[in-house]
């Protein structure tokens, strides 16, 4: 098992420039299911979860072609039979269940494994079956798989439980192909729901509303293929800021879409982190007196919960008190454990989080126990005395990709080490 060896920091400094979103371009990549023509995805980071799902369109018959140069997918999903997920690659990510809608809408029958991912708590999927249901799929589940069918998916008013953001991708691509018009209220309304809506409808789907907490979605007869290029990844230039903050350094992020990132810049400010608009990008300067801030975690455009370990670990670091209120996921604290070992003072209760910034940590052995969670360690063992060793980092390589590399040439002293 790969680990990373971080030595104490100094101040981050120089431009990183931020890749394409993970949690964009995997319920695009499944969407590629629902056309045989040939669609090419740009700005496609090398992430595991990315190659975990290429590997489960070519299980469905589709080909795919990877040019890690360009960082383009090109997907022709033109030989796909009666699908069939299975459990090892069900397994390894959560976003493989988002095959299910296309290939409902364009099979008429799909069996797929209950899908796996970061254990930070529960996260059902019987909102995407509600969806399935209410446009007339039959739903059945027998030895930890779920088997739908419909000769052909009708639209129907859809009302989310709560804003899925997985539940709003898959029931909007499974209605696309739908006959008539289908209305998902309480939809989630994240970057990345709109960023697959606009995929979807370079390819001829016909939707409305991304973005609010109605889409309307006509369904078309057949989609047709075309270039789309991914959004930047909004978790990874929050994490690059949080890094410059904690290690009060002085970075410009490239590639970002500032809009996307006004809840983590807020609390930034509020912190006393200089975050400012530069040339397309941002601008964060931490060399002041930072002070500690209170988080709770909302769906978007609230504090992400993906940012929260994150902020933790600069909050570890951070003179005064601040409180970490996490709303969407109940297990999603397992860092603080590790963060204590370093020397954090974080006392949990139920879903809140009092941490009380300490002089300094020290550099010891910890656990990725999730990505974000692993970020968080990254995070912290910047700004460390002596050596932090973060082990499981294959949950890192999940959503970040060559992020020691971007962090090295930024002034961090971070290798990864086999074994």
């Amino acid at each position: 098992m790969a680990k990373f060896v971080i030595e104490q920091s100094p101040a981050l400094r120089g431009k990183v420039r931020i890749g394409g979103s993970k949690n964009a371009v995997l319920p695009i990549l499944a969407a590629t299911l629902l056309t045989e023509a040939p669609c090419v995805i740009q700005d496609v980071p090398a992430l595991t979860d990315v190659f975990v799902m290429q590997n489960m369109i070519e299980d469905f018959g589709g080909h795919t072609k990877w040019d890690a140069r360009r960082e383009t997918m090109t997907i022709v999903a033109d030989d796909v039979a009666y699908p069939e997920l299975s459990y090892e690659l069900a397994g390894q990510m959560r976003a493989s269940f988002l095959a299910m809608g296309p290939l409902l809408a364009r099979c008429g029958k799909i069996k797929a494994a209950l899908p796996g991912g970061c254990a930070i708590g529960s996260r059902p999927v019987d909102q995407h079956l509600k969806g399935f249901a209410a446009m007339g799929a039959e739903i059945t589940q027998e030895h930890g798989c779920v088997v739908a069918k419909a000769k052909r998916l009708r639209g129907a008013t859809i009302y989310l439980d709560f804003p899925s953001v997985g539940a709003t991708e898959n029931i909007m691509m499974a209605a696309v192909l739908a006959e008539g018009q289908t209305v998902i209220q309480n939809s989630a309304n994240e970057p990345e729901i709109v960023d697959l809506a606009n995929f979807l409808s370079s390819i001829g789907a016909d939707i409305r509303g991304a973005g609010t907490d109605t889409i309307r979605i006509n369904g078309v007869k057949a989609l047709s293929g075309g270039t789309y290029g991914v959004i930047p990844d909004r978790i990874e230039a929050g994490t690059f800021m949080l890094a410059a903050a904690a290690t009060k350094g002085d970075i410009v992020l490239e590639n970002v879409v500032p809009d996307h990132l006004k809840a983590i810049t807020a609390k930034l400010r509020e912190a006393n982190v200089l975050v400012e608009d530069y040339d397309g990008g941002l601008h964060v300067y931490g060399g002041g007196a930072s002070r500690a801030v209170d988080v709770k975690t909302l769906p978007y455009p609230g504090f992400p919960t993906d940012m929260q370990a994150q902020f933790m670990g600069f909050l570890a670091v951070t003179e005064g008190s601040g409180i970490v209120i996490e709303t969407v996921f109940e297990n999603r604290f397992m860092h603080a454990g590790e963060l204590k070992r370093m020397g954090a003072d974080i006392k949990i209760d139920s879903r809140s989080a009092v941490v009380d910034g300490v002089s300094r940590l020290t550099g010891t052995q910890v656990r990725a126990t999730d990505l974000r969670a692993g970020a968080a360690l990254v995070v912290a063992g910047l700004t460390a005395e002596g050596a932090t060793e973060v082990r499981d980092v294959f949950h890192i390589d999940r959503g970040y990709c060559g992020f020691e590399e971007k962090l090295r040439r930024l002034g961090a002293k971070i290798v990864r080490m086999e074994g």
